[in-house]
């Protein structure tokens, strides 16, 4: 059995974190799929910018669409969508065939929005009546300014990959706006089946924490902090509160693993995939480290939800004088401000092109 079909049979769900029309045009997404055991896709505005940033692949598609006079934002939901509508049909087999349970793929709202919970809620409507797609997630932060927009988003019923989740705590969070948001469907007699994630960020934690750690700890404070978190979800699964309200039809709301590339050149190219296997979860990489799993992948067995055993391990960071929360508050911080950077660079890229375009 190969690792990503190991990972599978455990019970866990790979994705890609990645999405260009040329990996759709030239047949990789599909192959990935068909050999890789790749059941579902993420992307960010970052990931958008790179791909229409490389090459022409796009350029056709930005001179159609801007000669019908779309711009800035409408442009680049567009693209995006056209994007996204040809990957979720690519996984829609596997959205049907687990009851839609997998085979998602996620579109960012602006984020922009953060802190405005309707707003967020009539971008997340636009952006689900657009794409047209069932197996689409759209994601909103899970910062606390975007939380009630994740609430009022799965009352609504469209399914939400809540992202930038750094900690437990941030996960129970994300969480709780979920099943508030099931409760209170129910309550308006609604259909509580509405699909969601909660992405949590792994690698990061790394990056930030390895300078403060002695060198035989590097790479260890964000596989604790998914083991507590693992823990926490299991917890919630188990509670009387999930019971019922999983009696009355609702989703498990699955955890999924974010940014789970490893950034440090000395540690192993797959450390995050073999460390963070676990059933009912979903680890979403990118494409490099999608290949080097495929290729030498090692399973180090599935994580153990043992609350007690996590908190020992990170109360071993906190007498490094790491505070766990406020660096989980950081970090969410700095990547809700890195994801504006990116947006606001993607939308200036999409003007240069065009103008470029007109000007060719």
């Amino acid at each position: 059995m190969t690792p990503t079909a190991s990972l599978a049979a455990m019970g866990q769900s790979l994705w890609l974190d990645n999405i260009t029309r040329t990996l759709l045009d030239d047949g990789t997404l599909a192959r990935y799929i068909a050999r890789l055991s790749v059941t579902g896709l993420t992307s960010n505005p970052s990931i958008f910018d790179a791909a229409i940033g490389s090459g022409s692949a796009y350029d056709a598609a930005v001179a159609t669409h801007a000669r019908a006079g779309l711009r800035g934002e409408a442009l680049f939901t567009t693209l995006a969508l056209d994007d996204l509508g040809r990957a979720a049909d690519l996984f829609r087999p596997v959205h049907e065939a687990t009851r839609g349970d997998d085979g998602w793929v996620s579109m960012e709202i602006s984020p922009l929005l953060a802190a405005d919970a309707a707003g967020s809620l009539a971008a997340a409507l636009q952006i689900r009546a657009q794409a047209g797609r069932e197996n689409l997630f759209v994601k909103i932060p899970g910062t606390p300014a975007s939380l009630p927009a994740v609430e009022a988003a799965i009352y609504a019923g469209v399914p939400v990959n809540v992202t930038l989740l750094f900690s437990p705590g941030q996960y129970v969070a994300a969480a709780e706006a979920y099943l508030r948001g099931i409760e209170r469907r129910l309550a308006a007699g609604l259909d509580p089946a509405v699909g969601s994630v909660a992405s949590v960020f792994i690698s990061r934690w790394d990056v930030a924490a390895n300078a403060m750690l002695p060198p035989d700890r590097h790479n260890t404070l964000g596989i604790a902090i998914a083991a507590r978190t693992y823990a926490a979800y299991r917890a919630l699964l188990g509670s009387a509160r999930w019971a019922r309200l999983a009696a009355a039809g609702a989703r498990p709301q699955r955890l999924l693993w974010a940014s789970t590339g490893v950034k440090d050149p000395t540690a192993p190219d797959t450390l995050y995939v073999g460390a963070l296997a676990a059933p009912d979860t979903i680890n979403t990489v990118p494409e490099k480290t999608l290949l080097a799993f495929a290729e030498h992948g090692i399973l180090h067995g599935p994580m153990v939800a043992d609350p007690d055993a996590a908190d020992a391990t990170l109360a071993g960071f906190r007498d490094q004088g790491i505070d766990l929360d406020a660096l989980a508050a950081t970090l969410q911080r700095d990547g809700a401000e890195a994801f504006v950077k990116s947006w606001r660079q993607l939308l200036q890229r999409l003007d240069d092109k065009v103008r470029a375009l007109d000007a060719g």
